[in-house]
């Protein structure tokens, strides 16, 4: 006879473990079990059956995997939490007993970030944990940097302190050099919520969000204590990734900072980047040998060999490159390859085109110069990685610029994000300003020098080419910002295609009547008059052929004739009803009556309804028919199918239709 298995032993019961009974397991804390779940990447399971799991008469809510607490036993992190609790236990009893000298040197063993700056801990052994190759560790760096951006422009409260905030910019800084230095940033995008970016490293699309350079308001519905726990999660795991990225490009982390500039409002410029190298690349010089290296280095004639056999092969190195170059240009051609879909209604993938300049050296042959007005931060950290190495702004923006002076003759590209200023008297012009002495008046424009709004930044990296300046001059509306990371699909709606070329039949015949009847309607008050007068006139001319209709002979019709007169018949009535329509909104809004289009026009629109109907039609039923073969699993999927794309659909044509009276509008205004 087998061993009689007790409730609660074996099953749901022994496999999930709740946060009550976690916790005292332990011996920790709540705070500190949240914070050691977070850093490990244990999060609450729901089983299937609660009352089988829950081994209490109360409901519980939180449920654990009971090999994941098994698992934090082990954790070191543990001693340390316990080892502050018994600290901090120490200083309270020592100020109940009244013992200040005792509790003060207490307090001083104590480690308090806040105060210190030193950590309690350290998260490095969860990092190696958690991420075992480096690739893994970028597949997760979305989320770190959206929280790390957020924190760097956070004002400092005591939920929040300063030294949180002043490591997170820095981090976030340190990791925008490498972007500069590697070029990876390939797109960007102005949204509501803040800037997106995105950069190719290593083969990952990482995407982050950058929070506008706002004062922000920190309000208390938001749980900053876990905020900050994966904040201190992230810091450690971004000086990991900067560490191994500088490293592999051959520079040295950390890089020197620059307090002085830093509060001067340098942020980028801050910072002085320098070559490792050891780890320099081969067609660089060598580094300098000390008088010690020397004496403890390898013997000169062993040496003077092997340089020679480096030599030797780099030589062959070269000609082999030599070699492949003159075989790729005579097997080049004009022709280049474009990708078409497969199918018909496949999605359109982009085009590849010949382009003189690489994307990434985009503004290489540019000096920019920002207005005051202007974002610098974004700007600065966007030009910078597109290759620009002159960008001047004004001096109350902050220091590292290339220049303060508006009037330098070698700025091409200047952006200004102000409306076009009246010109202002002689006398306005005469005062100095305080801050800047070298700006132009209103107005004012360099010659030669092309002036832009910021946005025309944005657009350009986002193609690749640098678009035309005319259509983002000071002042004139800008064409509409699209997002780069949104993939159009054959068949919806793409606001880059002129909008007759993507509309169906039905909403081009609505459109025409539309105007058609915006048309008839415009009017004036002496039209409305002449519209009354003959009406009369038609009504006279209606009661006199009533009269005459009375006096003639009825000879019958034939069956042909009366087929044809029943349609007519039809078709008058229904005329009959638009007409009354007509009448009673021109008596409700005070305008003259629409008059009906010419009967060559609208016959020609009616036909081309009733076709447009019974092709709908006549798809609906052989749907129908088909869905009928189908067994009813595949039906039900088809039909989820089709209402997937009948609201994607209906969207698009919400915004075909927002589109076009967008379109009415601005030509109204301009007519």
């Amino acid at each position: 006879m087998g061993r009689i298995k007790k409730k609660g032993e074996a099953g749901n019961a022994k496999n999930y473990i709740t946060r009550t009974h976690a916790v005292k397991k332990l011996q920790i804390s709540l705070p500190d079990f949240r914070k050691l779940c977070i850093w490990k990447g244990i999060f609450p399971r729901e089983p299937r059956n609660k009352k089988k799991v829950s081994k209490s008469s109360t409901a519980s809510t939180t449920f654990y995997y009971a090999k994941d607490i098994q698992y934090l036993l082990h954790e070191p992190l543990l001693q340390k939490f316990r080892e502050q609790k018994v600290l901090e236990k120490k200083i309270s009893r020592a100020l109940g007993r009244g013992d200040v000298g005792d509790a003060s040197r207490l307090e001083r063993n104590a480690a308090r970030p806040e105060k210190t700056g030193k950590p309690r801990y350290t998260l490095d052994h969860v990092i190696r944990e958690r991420y075992p190759t480096f690739v893994d560790a970028l597949r997760d760096l979305d989320d770190c940097l959206s929280m790390l951006f957020l924190f760097a422009n956070l004002p400092s409260t005591s939920s929040v302190p300063a030294k949180m905030i002043a490591r997170c910019e820095r981090l976030c800084l340190e990791f925008q050099h490498y972007l500069i230095v590697s070029q990876n940033l390939r797109k960007s995008f102005l949204s509501i919520k803040g800037i997106y970016y995105q950069a190719n490293i290593q083969g990952e699309d990482i995407l982050w969000l950058a929070p506008y350079k706002f004062n922000q308001r920190v309000i208390g519905d938001v749980d900053f204590r876990i905020m900050g726990t994966f904040v201190e999660f992230y810091m450690t795991l971004l000086g990991f990734i900067n560490f191994r990225l500088y490293t592999s490009i051959g520079l040295k982390y950390p890089p020197k900072f620059d307090q002085a500039k830093d509060d001067e409002g340098g942020e980028l410029g801050a910072f002085k980047i320098e070559g490792n190298l050891v780890t320099a690349p081969a067609n660089e010089a060598p580094a300098q040998i000390t008088s010690q290296e020397a004496e403890a280095g390898p013997d000169p004639e062993t040496q003077a060999e092997v340089n020679k056999l480096i030599r030797q092969m780099r030589e062959a190195d070269v000609d082999a490159d030599q070699v492949d170059t003159e075989a790729d240009k005579d097997e080049a051609t004009d022709a280049i390859d474009k990708f078409e879909p497969a199918a018909p209604g496949g999605d359109v993938l982009p085009q590849p085109s010949y382009s003189g300049a690489e994307p990434e050296l985009l503004f290489e042959n540019c000096t920019f110069y920002l207005s005051r007005e202007t974002p610098r931060q974004p700007l600065e950290f966007i030009l910078r990685a597109f290759g620009c190495k002159r960008i001047g702004w004004d001096a109350v923006l902050g220091e590292g610029s290339y220049t303060t002076n508006e009037r330098d003759p070698s700025i091409t590209h200047q952006i200004v994000d102000r409306p076009v200023i009246q010109a202002t008297n002689q006398d306005d012009a005469d005062v100095e300003d305080n801050q800047t002495s070298q700006k132009l008046a209103a107005n004012q424009r360099m010659p030669g020098r092309v002036y832009i709004q910021p946005q025309w930044v944005w657009d350009s990296i986002n193609d690749g080419e640098m678009k035309r300046p005319d259509l983002y001059a000071p002042g004139a509306q800008l064409p509409p910002h699209l997002s780069p990371f949104v993939q159009n699909t054959q068949g919806a709606y793409d606001p880059t295609i002129p909008l007759d070329e993507q509309q169906t039949e039905g909403e081009a015949l609505g459109d025409s009547d539309d105007e058609v009847a915006e048309d008839e309607v415009e009017g004036d008050e002496d039209e409305d008059d002449l519209a009354v007068k003959k009406m009369a006139d038609s009504m006279d001319v209606a009661q006199s052929d009533d009269d005459d209709g009375d006096n003639d002979s009825f000879g019958g019709f034939s069956e042909n004739e009366k087929a044809e007169n029943e349609e007519e018949s039809e078709d008058d009535e229904q005329a009959a009803e638009q007409q009354y329509q007509r009448e009673l909104e021109a008596e409700l809004t005070g305008k003259p009556i629409k008059q009906a289009p010419s009967n060559a026009q609208s016959k020609a629109k009616a036909e081309a309804r009733k076709k447009l109907a019974k092709q709908a039609k006549d798809e609906a039923e052989e749907m129908e028919r088909a869905k009928g073969m189908l067994s009813k699993k595949k039906r039900k999927l088809f039909e989820q199918m089709q209402y997937t794309n009948n609201k994607k659909s209906a969207e698009d044509l919400k915004l075909r239709e927002k589109r076009r009276k967008l379109e009415k509008e601005k030509a109204k205004t301009k007519a």
